[in-house]
């Protein structure tokens, strides 16, 4: 039984949500579309979106609270939008942008280049502070995901790029003695 999933997503004035042949599609600055499984149903009344499924099926109830948080995200994203911050933080290491390139470096031999993706806006403050922002929050969050994979903090000094929320735990180094 899925109690997120029966609550009914409020659209907020401005926001145009179409549902036609499997398809969710929400329109505010922005257009976001999602595919809907078979056993899930999605109806717009009086501003609000319902999501219903066919079956009390354990999978179905699962499928119903994932299809309305993601639009509920779709909605909010249109809206709002979404942001994650990054920090770098190590003696010489930087970002810049450069066109549609994030250049980072980060200790490496080289620099390494990350082609934005279409509907992302990254911006660099300070060399250091990295904002990505956008208005698909999974696009958003893989796009920071990345960025940090190339130089994850490390565990003695905390050298690398760390979300700004995040909170590392250094190890103690050698003792001599």
């Amino acid at each position: 039984m899925s109690r997120i999933g029966r609550k009914p997503v409020p659209i907020p004035s401005g926001i145009k949500v179409a549902v036609d042949a499997g398809t969710v599609s929400v329109q505010g600055k922005e257009k976001l579309a999602l595919q809907i499984p078979r056993t899930i149903t999605v109806e717009v009344q009086n501003d609000q979106v319902i999501v219903g499924r066919e079956d009390d099926s354990r999978q179905s109830s699962a499928l119903q609270g994932l299809i309305r948080s993601l639009i509920n995200n779709m909605v909010t994203g249109v809206t709002k939008g979404f942001r994650k911050d990054l920090l770098i933080i190590g003696v010489g290491y930087k970002a810049q942008i450069t066109g549609s390139k994030l250049v980072l470096n980060l200790g490496f031999s080289h620099p390494i280049e990350y082609m934005v993706p279409q509907g992302i806006k990254v911006t660099v403050a300070e060399n250091t502070k990295v904002a990505i922002e956008g208005c698909d929050k999974q696009l958003v969050g893989e796009v920071a995901a990345t960025i940090r994979r190339y130089k994850k903090p490390e565990p003695y000094k905390g050298k690398g790029i760390r979300y700004v929320d995040e909170r590392i735990v250094l190890k103690e180094g050698k003792s001599v003695g």
